[in-house]
Parts: C-alpha cells; sequence; structure tokens
C-alpha cells in the first residue's frame, strides 16, 4: 500500500503539471512550482525506492524466523513505512535548504535536481544522493532476495516436489524485479552523473527525456510486479473490481498450517538457518495408541498440525 501510496501522489502532484508543460513546451506553473514539482517528485520516487528495499529485507527476515507471521500485527509494517518516509525526506529536504537546489531538467518541461551545477555543494549531494538513494537499496534488494533464493534450494533438497514450483515463480519474481529496478532508475542515475561530472553539454535535453520517462514508468511496473505477478494479490484485485469477497482457497492463512498428518524433517544449512519442512504422511514418532495402553488422551494433548512458514509465505 505504501509503494501504491507514492506512485498515485507522483501520478496526482507531478504528472499533471509535466504533461501540461509538455503539451505547451515551457514550464507553466513558475519558479516556486518548479521547486515543488523538483522536491515532490524526488521524495515520491525515493520513497518508493526505499519501500522496494524495506520490503525485501521485511520478506528475508520473516522467512528466516522459525515462529508463524503473525499478519494481524501491523506494528513492523507501520515501523517500515514510517522509515521509508522519514529516510527519504532526509533526502530530499536538503535542496530547499541550499544543499544543492531544484531547477528546471532537460527542455525546461520537468524539474528535478540540478544535476549540471560544478560546484562542490552541488557536486557532494548528488554523490550522497546516487549512493544512498539508488546503489544501496539495490544492493538490499540484491542481498535480501538471493538470500532467499538460497534457502529455497537448500529447502528444495530435503523436500523437491513441494518447492519446486515455488522456486521457479520465486526467481522468476525476483530477476523481474531486478530488472525493472535497474531499467526504470539506473539510465537517470547515470544520466545525472554524466550531466554533474562530464563536461558541458555532454547531455543534450533531448537525451534527458528518455531517462526521465524511464523513471516514471516505474509507477506503472510496480503494480504489475507486486499485484499481477503475485497470486493472492491478482484474486483480491479482481474481486474488488467485481465487488465482490476475495476466494480464500489458498490464502496464507488456509494454506500456513498443514491439517493433514505430517511427518516433520530437520535440515541446517551452513549459515546455521534452521528450517521445518512437514510433508504428508503419518507421524514417524508415534504417541502411545490409547486403545493398546488402556490410557485415554485428552483432547489438548493432542500434537496440533506445525506451521510451515517458508513454504507458506510463496504459496502465493
Amino acid at each position: 500500500m505504501n509503494i501504491s501510496f507514492s506512485d498515485l501522489l507522483v501520478c496526482v502532484l507531478g504528472t499533471p503539471f509535466s504533461f501540461a508543460a509538455s503539451t505547451q513546451g515551457r514550464w507553466l506553473i513558475g519558479p516556486i512550482g518548479c521547486v515543488w514539482y523538483g522536491f515532490a517528485n524526488t521524495l515520491f520516487g525515493v520513497v518508493s525506492l526505499i519501500t522496494l528495499a524495506v520490503l525485501s529485507y521485511e520478506r528475508y527476515c520473516t522467512m528466516m524466523a522459525s515462529t508463524e507471521a503473525d499478519a494481524t500485527n501491523y506494528r513492523k509494517s507501520g515501523l517500515g513505512i514510517g522509515l521509508s518516509w522519514a529516510y527519504s525526506l532526509l533526502w530530499a529536504v536538503p535542496p530547499l535548504f541550499g544543499w544543492s537546489r531544484y531547477g528546471p531538467e532537460g527542455p525546461g518541461t520537468t524539474c528535478s535536481v540540478n544535476w549540471t551545477a560544478k560546484s562542490a555543494n552541488n557536486v557532494s549531494y548528488i554523490i550522497c544522493l546516487f549512493f544512498f538513494c539508488l546503489i544501496l537499496p539495490f544492493v538490499v534488494i540484491v542481498y535480501s532476495y538471493s538470500k532467499l533464493l538460497h534457502v529455497i534450494k537448500q529447502v528444495s533438497r530435503v523436500n523437491n516436489s513441494v518447492t519446486r514450483k515455488r522456486e521457479q515463480r520465486v526467481l522468476f519474481m525476483v530477476i523481474t524485479m531486478v530488472i525493472c529496478y535497474l531499467l526504470c532508475w539506473l539510465p537517470y542515475g547515470v544520466m545525472a552523473l554524466l550531466a554533474t561530472f562530464g563536461r558541458p553539454g555532454l547531455v543534450t535535453p533531448e537525451a534527458s527525456i528518455i531517462p526521465s520517462i524511464l523513471a516514471k514508468t516505474s509507477t506503472v511496473i510496480n503494480p504489475i510486479i507486486y499485484i499481477f505477478m503475485n497470486k493472492q494479490f491478482y484474486r483480491c484485485f479482481l474481486a474488488f473490481l467485481m465487488c465482490r469477497t476475495p476466494q480464500r482457497g489458498s490464502s496464507f492463512k488456509s494454506s500456513s498450517k498443514i491439517n493433514k498428518p505430517f511427518r516433520t524433517v530437520r535440515h541446517t544449512n551452513d549459515n546455521n538457518f534452521t528450517f521445518m519442512v512437514a510433508s504428508a504422511g503419518h507421524p514417524t514418532t508415534g504417541a502411545p495408541n490409547p486403545s493398546s495402553s488402556g490410557e485415554h488422551r485428552a483432547p489438548s494433548d493432542i500434537p496440533k498440525p506445525a506451521v510451515v512458514s517458508l513454504v507458506a509465505h510463496y504459496d502465493c
């Protein structure tokens, strides 16, 4: 929801101004409007990027946890959302107070950080912005998802039939997300660095249009990745459009527990991560048979189904 909210704010508070300026060939709402546009688009764009990184790290931490994820606890989600906005404000506000500045960009129909100024004040801000708001989130995303793929491969050695399809889906989603991340923001970052450190006139106004458009397409690609490539979200989205109750056939609540007799296999890899994988079948270590021992077990003594957080998380 945070990603959708930031993307929606870009569409509502940014795109109409740049669209109107493009139709007229010039900026229409003055210097103050230019500063506002540059600040708003920088803030919302960084929020979206940082949220992607926080989301990937949250998935990594949740998958590594030995306990079942509590879907009713929004405390961690709220903390992640607050962190993404605070971090983004930390890097979007400085140009308003003299560390670099916001101004016209490219052919003059949009506004952003002043990439062309060669002063030490401006160059230092651009270097920090490039590292902390582009490179660092990308490193977090790659690290988190690569570790998750490694975990899934370790589990697939124990129970390959259960995790093979899920591993393929996760791998495809991760590769798609990383490629889209690079396609959207890396050309814009490279263009900014060339404009900052290259010779004057190296990046022409016409050449700067394509990277700027690619960066703005992230507002379109994010919903495709996080809704249409996720079966659970996709079912809820269709139900929302059709004004009906979502199907619960394979939601995380019904799929996070094994309701059949099971046997449990414990596997620990080299990184001291422990995984629990349950498969259908009778327990390997059964409890005493009440009929043979003459004892009657209370319902509370009967073992409950195990929670399989790793498998359940990628059942969506």
